[in-house]
Parts: structure tokens; C-alpha cells; sequence
């Protein structure tokens, strides 16, 4: 029976060479001891040998993921030997845990595994469509053009992911930043007011009193609307991201919401067209793409649409025809698709559906922001203003009525 191997870890060390010059680095090796040993032989005097820390740091993202491949697959298409690309990315990373991640799969792969079945290891990290990408390129031999390939979906996929939040980020901010003065103005502003119209011993207009009545409310339940808001927020979410059955509801109730709909139906298509094409030309077989593309696609419709194009598919029916069977997909998405199948260029054609569709996606984001600035200025206006005159109008009264 063959001895089980040592693992291996990455050691920083600090030394002196021959001429008494301080040197250091880091070398990869089984212990402490066996780095000093290493170094003795090539005449270094070692004074510190310290185990790289590989534990703590922060959660590893996709955006993680993508500058990893990226460095992958430009050191590979340099010439640089896979097991030491993993090295310089390894070093690079001033992420301990995204160190610690190369590090576990550089070790599966020198002992023999398939780069594709090392990264099937982490499954957090790497999906099926990475890994079945990446077991097409080993088994071609593209395994560099297909890292290249697979670097640029990433980062076309993150791009139009950002552009969403970004289009997202300002009216979230605004409306948490408005109702935080609401409930300022509620209950310390209104009940200050109240105590001056008590004064005036008059009767006060309906708008003041519906405005007191609110204040009082927040003043008294002020803990159980902010336990209902973030509780149920909290829930929500928690829903949302666990159940299959809400994700499907909310997925379509997005796609019908007006404006911010058509956003996310074109992100949508632009991810779908762009999977879909990115495997195809990899040259894995139609029917196995279509395994990835539906979960890419970032929407559970076209995820069930994606499962009934796979069963027509496998059936005999054409790709075009069975898209279109689903009544998810756009006319012109249709009708590239036919023409690539027609002309055996359907990878083309499907990337240039996704280009035309992420650049559809770059204006929606554009339109919605120049949209959503003056309705959320009326909005606040209203609520604010509101407010404002509301609590003046007894004070409009009493001038009258001096």
C-alpha cells in the first residue's frame, strides 16, 4: 500500500544568504522543518519560518472567481505550467480564504485529479457550467481558449448583474433615508407641535388631526412597526432565497412589474443567449448545455421554459421551434437562433443576440434612472410636504383669525 502523501502548505521565511544579506520568500512544503532543511542546502541561514495564515478574511465572491480565471487563463496562454499558475495566483490573493481554495485545489490536481473533477469539489464556487466548461477544454486540449471564454461570460454576467443593482441602489437609498425622517418627524417634530396647539384652544383642520392621530401611532407602536418592517423584511428574504415555490412567484411578478420588468426580462435573455453560446462553442452537445443554461439565466420562467426546450430538444424538435413553443423568448432571439441552425453558425449568432440584448440592458439602466429620480421627488414631496402643511395650517388659522 502506497504511503499517503504529505499536504503540503505554504511556509513565508526570512534568512540570510552567504553574504550576510537578509532574504526572503516562501516556499511550499510539508513542515517547518523540512523549509529549514531545504534553504540549509542552498547555503540560506534561516531565522523565521512562519506557516502562511490561511484561515479568516472574507467570503469569497464571484467577482473572486472571475479574476481568478482570468489569471488563469492568461498565465496558461503565456506558457506557464498549470500547478505554478496556481502558485502566483495563490500568492497574489490578498484574500486568505480565496489563498486557501487554490492552495486545497493545486494539491487535488498535482496528486493526479482532473482539474474539472478538482474544482466539482467546491461546488460553492464553482458551478456546473464552470465545471462542465472546463472538462471540454481538458478533453479538447483548448483548455486555455475555453478558460478565455469562460472569463469573458463571467465578466459580461457581473456586468449586467452590476448595472441592475446600480439602477437599484438610488431609490432603495433615498426611500430608507425619507422614511427615516418620517419617523423622526413623527415622533419627536409632530408631538412638539401638538403641545403648542393646545394653547390655541381652537379647533384644529382634519389634515392636522389625521397627521397628530399618525404621530401618536408611531410614538406608541414605534417598536412594533419597526419589528413588522425589518422582521417581515427578514422573513421575506428568507423565504424568497429558500423556497422554490416563492422564487417562482416572485420571479414571474418581476418580470410583470412595469418599467423595472423589462429590465430584468432583457438581463434575463442577455444571460440566457450569452450561456447558451459560450457552451455550445465549447463544443459541449446542445441537449447538456441546456443543464446550465436555465439556472444562468437567473430567472426560475426562463429556467421551466429551459427545462421544456431540453425535453423537445431530446424529442427531435429543433432549437428555434422549441424556443418558441415557450412564448418566453423575444421574435429576434427566435429568429437568430433559426438562422444559426440554418447556417450551423448558431454559437455566433446566439452572442450577438446577447451582445444586442446586454446593450439593450446598458439603456434600460440609463431610462430607469433618469425615471425614477422625479417620481421619487414627488413622492418625497408629497409625504414631506404634506406633513408640512398639515402642521401649519393651524397656524395659517390663527393669523385669519387675528
Amino acid at each position: 500500500m502506497a504511503a499517503k502523501s504529505i499536504k503540503e502548505l505554504v511556509f513565508e521565511w526570512e534568512g540570510k544568504d552567504k553574504n550576510g544579506k537578509v532574504v526572503r520568500g516562501e516556499l511550499r512544503s510539508g513542515g517547518e522543518a523540512m523549509v529549514s532543511a531545504s534553504l540549509r542546502r542552498q547555503g540560506i541561514m534561516v531565522t523565521r519560518v512562519k506557516k502562511r495564515r490561511t484561515s479568516g478574511g472574507r467570503a469569497i465572491k464571484q467577482k473572486d472567481i472571475a479574476i481568478f480565471t482570468r489569471q488563469l487563463s492568461t498565465m496558461m496562454r503565456a506558457g506557464v505550467p498549470l500547478l505554478q499558475s496556481f502558485d502566483i495566483v495563490a500568492r497574489g490573493s490578498t484574500n486568505p480564504k480565496m489563498t486557501k481554495l487554490l492552495t486545497d485545489i493545486r494539491e487535488d490536481v498535482e496528486t493526479g485529479t482532473s482539474l474539472s473533477s478538482a474544482f466539482r469539489k467546491h461546488p460553492l464556487y464553482f458551478d456546473a457550467l464552470y465545471c462542465n466548461l472546463v472538462e471540454a477544454g481538458e478533453a479538447g486540449g483548448i483548455l486555455e481558449a475555453l478558460l478565455d471564454r469562460l472569463a469573458t461570460y463571467q465578466e459580461k454576467t457581473m456586468a449586467i448583474k452590476n448595472k441592475i443593482k446600480s439602477a437599484l441602489m438610488y431609490p432603495v437609498a433615498v426611500l430608507v433615508v425619507a422614511f427615516i425622517v418620517l419617523t423622526v418627524i413623527m415622533i419627536f417634530v409632530i408631538p412638539a407641535f401638538e403641545d403648542v396647539f393646545k394653547s390655541f384652544g381652537a379647533d384644529l383642520p382634519a389634515p392636522t388631526l389625521l397627521v397628530i392621530a399618525m404621530s401618536k401611532f408611531f410614538v406608541n407602536y414605534w417598536w412594533a412597526i419597526f419589528g413588522f418592517l425589518f422582521g417581515g423584511g427578514y422573513f421575506f428574504m428568507q423565504s424568497w432565497k429558500r423556497s422554490v415555490k416563492m422564487q417562482k412567484i416572485m420571479d414571474r411578478l418581476m418580470l410583470r412589474i412595469p418599467v423595472f420588468g423589462e429590465l430584468v426580462n432583457k438581463s434575463s435573455v442577455a444571460r440566457w443567449t450569452r450561456t447558451l453560446s459560450t457552451m455550445f462553442a465549447a463544443g459541449v452537445p446542445l441537449v447538456e448545455a441546456l443543464d446550465s443554461v436555465g439556472g444562468a439565466s437567473g430567472n426560475a420562467v426562463f429556467a421551466d421554459a429551459t427545462e421544456q426546450i431540453q425535453r423537445d430538444v431530446t424529442t427531435g424538435s429543433g432549437l428555434s421551434t422549441s424556443m418558441q413553443a415557450t412564448g418566453v423568448f423575444p421574435t429576434m432571439v427566435l429568429q437568430m437562433c433559426a438562422i444559426g441552425e440554418e447556417s450551423g453558425a448558431l454559437d455566433q449568432m446566439l452572442g450577438k443576440a446577447a451582445e444586442f440584448y446586454e446593450d439593450e440592458v446598458d439603456e434600460a439602466v440609463k431610462g430607469l434612472s433618469s425615471l425614477m429620480e422625479p417620481f421619487i421627488i414627488v413622492i418625497l414631496g408629497v409625504l414631506i410636504g404634506g406633513i408640512v402643511v398639515s402642521m401649519y395650517l393651524p397656524i395659517f388659522k390663527l393669523g385669519q383669525v387675528v
